[in-house]
């Protein structure tokens, strides 16, 4: 019996049950299908296959859209990498902070591309906020789209602000303080708040407690703050991302301008006016 071949044994494989368990095959090949495979995958569904002439012009767009994804998959791969040196107990974290600043090599430069890339991310979406609202791409259909991304500016904000407890120095500790402090005077949830003595919420029992574990900012906080910023707000994040990228296109993609006067001075429009 003559031993198979490097082709037969791969078209078993993808014949094989396991294979089109995982991936589904059958259906006719034929236009209809091919876009309702490219309408029903996420990341297939990124990129049109058209593109309309504004959506292509950086003062248009001023790609911050884009820059804003690009530091936030730059945080992320540069966090997991801190995660491997870092321990959130308060005997350790300063410490561990120190050794990969200056110990681990490559240490200092992974922590300041995480750090300056939170910093970029944080500009990148309020100039994206502002070059949505200046076009207003907030109008329906995308009134929708806009609540998500006013959910992501939220979050983007929060993920800023739990990882500045990290490092546990004295600024961050005291720089947390202040900022938990705020929390006493959320509304019903805070005890110093409006409507607190309605819902009968205390000092040991509220917002801020809750935020960080107790009445100051110690190791319990540390622990919070560490789960929300590598755990919890990442993984929302990141669902309100493919949420935001999906409604993009099926709301017929980048939104236009209000008039095609935004585009007379297009150099691709000019050689058209002047060819015909």
């Amino acid at each position: 019996m003559a031993p198979k071949t490097k082709k037969s044994l791969t078209e078993s494989f993808v014949e094989s049950q396991l294979w089109r368990s995982i991936f589904r095959h059958g259906y006719a090949d034929n236009s209809r299908n091919r876009a309702l495979g490219v309408l029903s995958n996420v990341w297939l569904h990124l990129h049109p296959v058209r593109l309309p002439l504004h959506a292509v012009r950086v003062r248009y767009t001023w790609c911050m859209g884009g820059i804003t994804f690009l530091m936030y998959l730059i945080t992320v791969v540069t966090g997991v990498v801190l995660m491997f040196y870092y321990r959130p107990v308060g005997e350790y974290a300063y410490a561990d902070i120190k050794y990969l600043q200056h110990d681990v090599p490559f240490g200092m430069i992974m922590r300041n591309m995480h750090r300056w890339a939170a910093h970029a991310m944080v500009i990148s979406v309020w100039l994206h906020m502002f070059r949505v609202f200046l076009t207003g791409s907030y109008k329906p259909p995308r009134e929708f789209n806009w609540v998500v991304g006013v959910l992501l500016l939220t979050f983007t904000l929060l993920l800023s602000f739990t990882g500045y407890l990290l490092p546990w120095d004295q600024l961050a500790v005291w720089a947390v303080t202040v900022g938990t402090n705020m929390a006493r005077a959320t509304p019903m949830l805070g005890h110093e708040g409006p409507f607190a003595e309605l819902v009968g919420v205390t000092s040991r029992y509220d917002a801020r407690s809750a935020l960080i574990g107790g009445s100051l900012v110690g190791p319990p906080a540390l622990l919070r703050f560490y789960v929300l910023h590598c755990i919890f707000i990442p993984i929302v994040a990141s669902v309100l991302m493919i949420l935001h990228f999906w409604r993009i296109r099926k709301d017929g993609g980048i939104s236009g301008p209000t008039s095609l006067a935004a585009l007379e001075g297009s150099p691709i429009r000019s050689s058209e006016s002047s060819s015909s």
